[in-house]
């Protein structure tokens, strides 16, 4: 039998193996693990295992050896790290796709009744029906202002009854709700914070997919492209605009004066006749208003075409 390891041991056990976490893993997922129980954090252990490391432990002694592990290494970057352990919190490091390690994380959620003291993370409805109880629970709905009535021997809720998102569960809530058998509240590992490399950003960065990231660049393009253009500041954005606004105001000088370079002088002759636009724009019509009765043409002529004679019009067939 081994022996019984002492506190300072243990602490320079755990030391030693966090230690070498942060010099195998670069990835690292910050998850809080409230009313996430020992058989339930077993289960998502076994489901990361291979390119993914579960480590929980006091918020005190992580910073403490992360901070040592800087000094000794000479690795600032992990250092931001620190700021990030708050509250009931463990470490997931990992190889993996952040992406697909924080799902799959995500799947080992356990229903849990509502008890008494904890904040709804989510809002709670009970809808209007038969709730199955004997006629002598009704007392019980009346502490809790629910309209009730007795239909068929068992006692009916008559309005929705609902707790909303962040209010705290009380003695009478999680009573009816245990009462109904209702076990509204999922708990496990909740990603809060992914740190990659030095750098720190929110899971919900994960979800962007190639579209999204096109999307915000266009969006921050377009912005830059009118920002540059307001103050006149020449930037690659704001380049073919700009060619194109002074090309206008160059255009516009030449037709109001006497002065002309090559590309004004189309448009000033097209000002001098302008029944030169219709002639452009004839053959274009004609092509189109022609396109239209030869088509009808053609029907016309499928028409009139007789049908050819089958030997049954002859007056026998083939097959007789």
């Amino acid at each position: 039998m081994a022996p019984k390891l002492s506190k300072s041991e243990k602490k320079v056990n755990y030391d030693q193996k966090l230690c070498q976490l942060l010099d195998e893993y670069t990835q690292v997922l910050v998850a809080v693990a409230d009313n996430v129980g020992s058989n339930q954090l077993q289960s998502i252990r076994k489901g990361l295992r291979g390119d993914s490391v579960v480590l929980m432990g006091k918020n005190t002694m992580m910073k403490r050896s992360i901070r040592m592990h800087s000094e000794k290494t000479g690795n600032k970057a992990i250092l931001n790290l620190i700021p990030l352990l708050v509250g009931n919190v463990g470490l997931i490091f990992t190889k993996g796709d952040l992406k697909e390690v924080s799902e799959e994380v995500a799947k080992y959620k356990v229903g849990a009744p509502a008890r008494v003291g904890l904040v709804a993370p989510i809002d709670v409805v009970v809808p209007p029906g038969n709730t199955g109880l004997d006629p002598s629970q009704t007392s019980f709905f009346q502490v809790l202002n629910i309209p009730t009535k007795i239909n068929k021997g068992t006692v009916e809720i008559i309005t929705l009854w609902s707790l909303s998102r962040s209010e705290k569960v009380g003695s009478s809530e999680a009573a009816l709700l245990s009462k109904l058998g209702i076990r509204p509240f999922s708990y496990g590992l909740v990603v809060l914070s992914v740190y990659d490399n030095g750098s720190v950003f929110s899971p919900e960065v994960l979800d962007l997919t190639e579209d999204d990231l096109i999307e915000k660049f266009a969006l921050g393009v377009s912005m830059v492209t009118s920002l540059s253009l307001a103050i006149a500041y020449p930037t690659l954005a704001a380049a073919p605009h700009m060619f194109i606004n002074a090309y206008k105001n160059v255009l516009a000088v030449a037709v109001a004066t006497d002065y002309s370079f090559p590309q004004a002088d189309k448009v000033k002759e097209y000002l001098a006749d302008p029944s030169k636009f219709a002639v452009a724009a004839a053959p274009a019509a004609a092509a189109d208003s022609g396109a239209a009765p030869a088509a009808a043409a053609k029907e016309e002529e499928k028409k009139d075409e007789p049908a050819e004679e089958s030997d049954d019009d002859m007056g026998f067939s083939l097959f007789d």
